[in-house]
């Protein structure tokens, strides 16, 4: 059998605001439909994804903000930056885990951190595949975390 994450419902405040911040990172607008005052549902694809958001009214109870480490792979994570960073979009600067095994992200309650585990700032030094990452937030504060992978792992 084979199984593919198809989309994510996201939890969001002010469709609007939220509409208008994933059109500023460059996510594709795929849907925006208002089928009833109680029901209004916006589908956004990153670019590159097979696998979609879709957030609005009557989509889920949810509390907005409260997603967390939410990955989108790139491979550049430099060139990733600065495409955001031209776009508006308030990132953090790049930065690699000291064990090579950062999950997470910093601003939410869940950062899948093993004890002793140290944020660095910079690029992997060797510029490790999976070695990468930068983070940043959505207006509610769901939190999204860039990793770089030049190079899959097998299997992958």
């Amino acid at each position: 059998m084979e199984l593919k994450l198809e989309m994510i419902v996201m939890p969001v405040s002010d469709i609007d605001r939220a509409k208008a911040f994933y059109e500023k990172v460059g996510f594709r607008l795929d849907v925006d439909h208002t089928a009833s005052e109680d029901f209004r549902a916006v589908h956004f694809t990153p670019p590159g994804s097979e696998c979609s958001i879709i957030f609005g009214e009557g989509m889920t109870p949810i509390a907005p903000g409260s997603f967390q480490g939410l990955y989108l792979i790139v491979s550049d994570i430099e060139e990733a930056h600065a495409e955001l960073v031209g776009r508006g979009i308030e990132v953090s600067e790049i930065f690699h885990d000291a064990n090579l095994f950062f999950h997470g992200h910093e601003d939410g309650d869940v950062t899948h951190r093993s004890p002793g585990q140290e944020r660095l700032t910079g690029l992997h030094p060797e510029r490790a595949s999976y070695g990468s990452f930068l983070t940043f937030s959505d207006p509610d504060g769901n939190g999204w975390v860039l990793q770089e992978i030049t190079q899959r792992q097998p299997g992958r």
